[in-house]
């Protein structure tokens, strides 16, 4: 975290980064060991076996509340603080799970030197009441002193506390993000009921898993930022509103500091003074639900392989920060892909679209939906019409609800799919929604990476929308373009529209080959490691192809995707977009968002328009988009 230089305020593992996992490694082997290898099982050998189990469920309980959390369409009724969530937070809180390491070791650690906890039962009645007891009367209000002192002493605030309070929206993860210091404090108070239960001989190893899961449990539904409680339930029991506390109750700590510093039971802020007068009203109002926004624009994304489907903020909030790419950092992500194969096929024969996440930007609200279908998916002729449908079915819905600019993700407006969304809006002559694609800026911020002084390029995918505009586009400059293509038909449908005078510098080329003495290339159809090998040394890859070509040549420079970041001032973007770097958006999405700001009346559909790409290139700069 090294959010501070004051003792035991950094973890003793700060400098490990992720390998900070292998402290668990132990554990795992001992378990395995006694489970698999050994010839008889003690009590002692299952204590290994269970500390690995409890270490599993409660990231398994942690991952549940992250992703329900992040599912926006399902806690946008119910949501608390509507600030946003930003890059900073997800890094700040990047390693949330530190007390679950230092717990762990804290058991792992007591059964060792301790001799009650080396022949617990699995089960005891008497154990788990007096658990209860134990936590009401002592960890509760020894919790709730502390909390105060943390806050009214500066020192302690500003280099301690400060750290959790960092973060305005509160999320899952917020709840175990702590210093050093802090997480002694706590596992001391969670330690008293455990120690105290096993002095009366109530030990039991469900005692353990009761309390450290329950424990967990209030923690994240405290930092949720969606209110799950119902009102019916302190209706139906009135003194149930002083046995457990709600997300709302915990937010107004968030936000008024002085109030609401019970651990999970508001009794003792009332009991200590210290109870928001708010608390009630902001209970209620939440509980009868905002009324849901409209979105300004909708980006109609897909996913592209079964490992990117996963680099979505509602699986993997720390993974889908950083652009998309298996590191060393991220190799546990390969563990899911099994997962990601259910969702394959479950969404091959469920399909529907769904928001994922949406941020903010000046004002215009704005969401992404996803197509759930996977690159290979568009590139199967018997499931275009299925595709269709869906994206169909999104626009419809949009126009619907009132969205002014709907916008199609790459492989969503592909020429053989729907004519780049011309399908759409031929078939609904009458939407109120506009239908973009985003490929004019797309080919702006291609031609805008072009350097003055080029004189030749060699463009593949020359005949689809983008390699025509660029083709048509360059030509006028007296750019000579050589056209890779083996429709020699399209060649001489795109040839047709240029002016007479700027013909010549349109080249029809059928091989890879012609390609060899020049050294900028603009890929827009996928390219092999053979065919980059006809392309000189020194050359440079522009591309607009999805997925990007593999980097095959050390003597030669790659561009990245065709992007745009996003103005300074946005806020709430929290996740990568695919390979992009932060902060950064496909062109096209950068199109349709420009489309909404500027509310342009026309649909961005079919063929792009050559005259516009100036005119919607410098609405893009007018607008704080600046080129990647």
């Amino acid at each position: 975290m090294g959010v501070s230089t004051a003792p035991l305020a950094d973890w003793p593992w700060e400098t490990l980064g992720n390998l900070k996992y292998i402290m668990f490694a132990p554990f795992v082997a001992k378990a395995a060991h006694s489970h698999f290898f050994a010839a008889r099982h003690s009590s002692t050998d299952s204590w290994w076996f269970h500390l690995v189990l409890l270490v599993l469920l409660r990231y398994l309980q942690q991952q549940a509340w992250i992703t329900v959390s992040r599912l926006y369409f399902l806690v946008k009724k119910y949501q608390i603080q509507q600030f946003a969530l930003s890059y900073e937070q997800v890094d700040r809180e990047f390693h949330c799970d530190n007390h679950m390491i230092f717990q762990s070791l804290a058991l792992a650690a007591a059964h060792v030197w301790i001799p009650a906890f080396r022949d617990l039962p699995l089960f005891n009645w008497t154990g788990l009441l007096l658990l209860v007891f134990f936590h009401v009367v002592f960890t509760e209000p020894i919790y709730y002193f502390v909390h105060r002192a943390m806050h009214s002493s500066h020192i302690l605030f500003c280099n301690y506390h400060s750290l959790h309070h960092a973060s305005t929206t509160p999320e899952p993860a917020t709840a175990g993000t702590r210093t050093f210091l802090e997480e002694l404090i706590q596992a001391a108070l969670i330690a008293i009921p455990i120690i105290g239960v096993m002095a009366l001989g109530g030990g039991s190893v469900v005692m353990i898993y009761a309390y450290l899961l329950s424990f967990d449990f209030f923690k994240q539904l405290g930092h949720c930022n969606f209110e799950i409680v119902p009102e019916a339930l302190f209706k139906a029991f009135p003194p149930l509103r002083y046995l457990v506390y709600t997300p709302s109750y915990h937010s107004l700590h968030h936000t008024e500091l002085e109030t609401n510093f019970c651990l999970f039971m508001p009794l003792f802020d009332v009991l200590g003074g210290t109870l928001s007068k708010h608390t009630r009203a902001v209970h209620k109002s939440l509980r009868q639900g905002r009324e849901e926004e409209v979105p300004s624009f909708v980006f109609l994304a897909h996913c592209i392989d079964i490992l990117s489907s996963i680099h979505v903020s509602f699986v993997s909030r720390t993974f889908s920060s950083v652009p998309y790419t298996i590191s060393l950092s991220f190799l546990y992500m390969y563990v899911f892909w099994p997962l990601g194969l259910v969702a394959f096929f479950a969404l091959w024969a469920w399909g529907r679209v769904f928001v994922a996440y949406q941020y903010m930007l000046r004002g215009l609200h704005a969401q992404t939906w996803v197509v759930p279908r996977y690159g290979i998916h568009y590139f199967l002729p018997f499931g275009l019409d299925s595709i269709n449908n869906i994206i169909e079915k999104a626009i419809l819905q949009a126009n619907e609800m009132g969205v002014k600019v709907i916008s199609l993700a790459a492989l969503n407006k592909n020429e053989a799919l729907n004519g780049g969304g011309l399908l759409f809006v031929k078939k609904h002559p009458d939407l109120r929604v506009r239908v973009v694609h985003g490929n004019t800026l797309t080919a702006a911020v291609v031609l805008n990476e072009l350097p003055a002084e080029v004189e030749e390029v060699f463009l593949t995918g020359a005949t689809s929308k983008l390699g025509r505009a660029i083709a048509l586009y360059l030509c006028r400059k007296g750019v000579r373009v050589l056209m890779l293509t083996s429709s020699r038909s399209r060649y001489e449908s795109i040839l047709s529209e240029a002016a007479a005078e700027h013909r010549r510098n349109l080249v029809h080329v059928t091989k890879y080959q012609a390609g060899q003495y020049c050294k900028r290339w603009i890929i827009g159809k996928w390219v092999t490691e053979r065919e980059q090998g006809f392309a000189p040394v020194g050359t440079h890859f522009h591309q607009f192809v999805v997925p990007p070509v593999q980097e095959v040549r050390s003597d030669c420079t790659y561009g990245k995707l065709v992007g745009m970041k996003l103005p300074k001032d946005v806020a709430g973007v929290h996740t990568c977009e695919y390979i992009n770097d932060r902060g950064v958006v496909a062109a096209c999405h950068a199109g349709g968002l420009l489309h909404a700001l500027e509310e342009w009346s026309h649909h961005e559909v079919g063929s792009i328009d050559v005259e516009r790409i100036d005119t919607v290139w410098q609405a893009a700069l007018s607008r704080g988009f600046t080129q990647v």
